[in-house]
Order: C-alpha cells, then structure tokens, then sequence
C-alpha cells in the first residue's frame, strides 16, 4: 500500500473508533423499549400510548436531521457532533427519571432530539473521508452497526427487563455518551466553513415541526382515542395538511432552506427517498409490534420475545454484508434493494396467511432481515454520490430525515391500526387505561394478522421505489469524484 492510501485508512480507522459508538448509541435506543414496553405500560400505565415511547423519539429525530446536517456544515461536525451528545445524555437521564407515561414520552423526545444529531453527522463524517469505490465495503461494517444494534436492542432490552428495571436501558447511556464524547473530542478540529453566515430558516422549522406532529399524531390515534370523524380528527388532519402546503410555498423561496430541497432535487434521489421510507416504515413498525404480538399472543415473556427477533438481526447483517460484497466485486451499488424489499413483502405475506409458530416466524423474520440489510448501503452510497462531497452534510441529513419520517410514520400508522383493530376505540379514557391482561390471545392473532399484510403491501410499494432508483456506477465516480485515485485502497492488514 502506497502512503496516501495508508494515510486514508489510518485516517478512516480513527473516524471508525469516534463514530462507531455515537451511531451505536442512536441506532439502538430507536428501538431498545420494544421487547420491555408490556412491562413499561405496566409500570406507568396506558398501552395504547406506548407506540409514542417509540415514535417520540423518531419524531423528534426526524425534525432535528436537517438542522444538524446544516449545522454540521457551517460549525464542523466534530463541534456539532459534541453537542447532539450533550443532548442525547440528558435526554437518557431525563429517561431514567420519568415517573409518568407523559414524563417518559417528553424525555424521550428530549432524547430523539440529540439522537438525530449523532446519526447524520457520523454518515456525513464517513462521506467526508472514504472514496467512492470504498465506500461499499465501509458502508457495509456501519450497515451492520445500524442493523445490528436496532433489531437488537429488543434483545438487550428484554434481557435488562426480565431480570431488572427498564431504567437501566437508559442510565447505561450516560457512561457510553462519556466515552463517545472523549473519542470524538479526538479528532482534529474543523476549519472555519464559508457557509457560516449563509441565512437561518426558523420560520422551516416551525411549519416542518407542526406538520410531523399533527400527522402523526393523528395517524397514531385516530379510532381509538377519537373517532375518524370527530373535531379533533379535522384539527389535526387540517393543520397537518396547512402546515404542509405553507412548508412547501416557504422553502422554494428561502435562500437557504430548512430542507435539504437542492439534494432532494437531484435527479434519482426522490426514488431513493422513497425507497427509505419503505423500508424504515416496515422494518420499525415490525420491530415495534412483534414483541407485542409475541408476548400476548404466542406468550413469551419479554426475554422470549427479545431472543425471537434474533432471526432478524442476523438477517440483516447477512444481507448487508451480501450487498457490500456484491457492490465490491461488481462495482455497481443499488441493484439488490428491490430484490431485498421484495423478499421483505413475501415474508411479511406469510406472517399475515401461515399459522403462526416459532418456526414459520422466525423464517419470516430472517427472509424481513435479509432483505432489509440491502436497502440502507446501497441509499447512503447513492445519496452521498448524487450530492457530491460539497454537500455530504445535506445529504446525510436528507437520508436520516427520511429514515427517520419513515421509521415514524410505519411506528405510529402501523402502531395505531393495531390498536383499532384491537377495539380499543371511543373515549380517551378507554384508551388509556388499555392493558395485557385484557387482551385475548384470538384477538391479537386475527389484529396482527392484517396489520402484517398491510405492512406486506407497505414494502412491496417500497420494492418498486427501489427498482426505480439509480445504480451506481463506483469506478466512474470515483474518477470523476477523486482524480488521483488509480484503484480502491486495500484494507490495512492487506
């Protein structure tokens, strides 16, 4: 290996160790409640609202992306990394301090909002570094840190749960924010970007923030808080739609836009995004719901429940490292994602048909993980590639709010016709006071039952987004990215 080579990869090998730990950290407390929310509800009370435990914090993740992708860009994102951790730890203290469902919900949010921050800043620091031609098998070891520590924190949290207090999930955050912090700290500082005093977008934020809010609040409660034809089905429906057209009128015309609207204009990204939005909807809708099912309906306890998504897990590392390996040797990137979600589809077709059992729902869950593991390399790859490296930080910001919309939209849509097809329905109170023990193991199956073929139909729309994004090509993108680059740069130990 030449010495501008080895300079990148030590270079990358430090990135690695700093950014590692922050992405761990968000990705996994995405979804580490969902093996312990039976036991959480039963704690603080009201089922029916325990999906916002979950879509509070991708809610709030959601709304911040962008702004730290900007932020990134104009004060370094070493320096704004550092802040999203300050966040995040206050965010799990607040966590471990929360006495009510509400108190839980708020702090949560508190949390999504510097969780956000540590998703987008790692991908855009990794962008920064690595080649386009190596980026494949890079993006591949951060695809299984993703994957592994989302569809494992059920894992992790069933076990804390079924032999301790769910507060430890988030005390055990503040040690590990300690030493992200101490690694990220380490790496140089950035210097002074000309996009410091480019114009603020307050007046985005707000309209992005009233539009996510009342549509997925009204996605996540309507028939079974309040009627679908109610006043406050209207009101939440209407200022979603208000906020949403006033959004799209301001930031055509805002010299520096909230949204990352120059990336998501690129030709090809749109398809891309909706592609994420497929697939992050069904995958934490699945994670969010299976435990439920499993616990009620096949009766594990929340260990059981947690241990049972491992087919999954191991899933999705599989399929992203089989995605990084053929990107690798083809020098194509986004060819298997529609194959991947397409497999997704099938297998959520034959949890909705099939009598369920250990067996038929562990195949089902490893063929959802497969499939999922192709989806999240080959988007980071295209995004990162289409935007060009002036604009990494929109970019990742882009990806992360559309994983983030997605992953919210399926919790809270998938989430809330569960509860409706439960019957819980009417008066608030009737909602709130919802719990397992009042519920029939019948009941749940035939409820869940469709729940999986609506998510079936859900991903089969984002295999044929994926088919219609573009393939890249790695070798003439990295010529015309990094000129002085003859080949891929082996690994150290090569």
């Amino acid at each position: 290996m030449n010495a501008d080579g080895a300079g990148r990869t030590a270079g990358f090998g430090a990135l690695f160790s700093a950014v590692m730990l922050p992405m761990f950290m968000a990705a996994i407390d995405q979804t580490l409640l969902a093996a312990a929310t039976p036991r959480i509800a039963g704690d603080l009370g009201g089922l029916s609202d325990t999906s916002w435990i979950a879509v509070g914090y991708l809610l709030a993740t959601t709304i911040v992306a962008p702004i730290y992708g900007r932020m990134g860009d104009r004060y370094g994102r070493r320096n704004v990394l550092l802040v999203a951790l300050g966040v995040f730890a206050a965010g799990s203290l607040a966590c471990a301090l929360s006495a009510s469902m509400f108190g839980l919900i708020a702090a949560r949010v508190l949390q999504g909002a510097g969780g956000g921050g540590l998703m987008v800043l790692s991908q855009a620091l990794i962008g920064e570094l690595v080649a386009p031609s190596e980026r494949p098998r890079y993006q591949g070891y951060f695809a299984a840190v993703f994957t592994v520590s989302s569809v494992g924190g059920p894992v992790i949290g069933g076990f804390v749960v079924n032999h301790g207090d769910w507060r430890w999930l988030f005390w055990a955050n503040l040690p590990l924010a300690l030493l992200a912090a101490w690694r990220v700290a380490s790496l140089p500082r950035p210097e002074p970007s000309a996009m410091r005093d480019a114009p603020y977008d307050p007046a985005g934020v707000v309209l992005f923030a009233a539009c996510a809010v009342s549509a997925l609040l009204w996605l996540s409660l309507v028939g079974h808080r309040f009627p679908l034809f109610s006043p406050t089905s209207a009101a939440l429906a209407g200022t979603a739609l208000l906020a949403g057209g006033l959004l799209a009128f301001q930031q055509r015309r805002h010299p520096s836009p909230f949204l990352p609207l120059d990336v998501l204009r690129i030709r090809g990204v749109g398809w891309v995004c909706l592609s994420i939005v497929g697939f992050a909807g069904t995958m934490f809708a699945l994670v969010f719901l299976l435990p439920i099912y499993l616990q009620v309906a096949q009766n594990a306890s929340a260990a059981g429940a947690g241990i049972q998504l491992l087919p999954l897990t191991i899933g999705m590392v599989v399929g992203s490292t089989l995605n990084a390996r053929f990107s690798a040797r083809t020098q194509r990137s986004g060819v298997l994602p529609p194959w991947g979600l397409g497999t997704a589809s099938f297998a959520l077709l034959t949890l909705a048909v099939w009598p369920p059992s250990t067996l038929s729902i562990g195949i089902a869950a490893a063929m959802c993980g497969v499939g999922f593991g192709t989806v999240m390399p080959s988007a980071q790859i295209a995004t990162q590639m289409l935007a060009g490296r002036e604009r990494l930080g929109a970019a990742a910001a882009l990806l992360s709010l559309t994983r983030s919309t997605g992953a919210a939209l399926g919790t809270a849509a998938f989430g809330g016709l569960a509860f409706a097809l439960l019957n819980v329905q009417g008066s608030g109170a009737e909602g709130a006071g919802v719990r397992l023990e009042g519920l029939s193991a019948e009941r749940v199956t035939q409820a869940f039952h469709l729940v999986f073929g609506a998510l079936a139909v859900y991903a089969a729309a984002g295999a044929f987004a994926a088919s219609r994004a573009p393939t890249m090509d790695l070798v003439q993108r990295t010529r015309a990215e990094r000129p002085d680059v003859k080949a891929p740069v082996s690994d150290a130990g090569s």
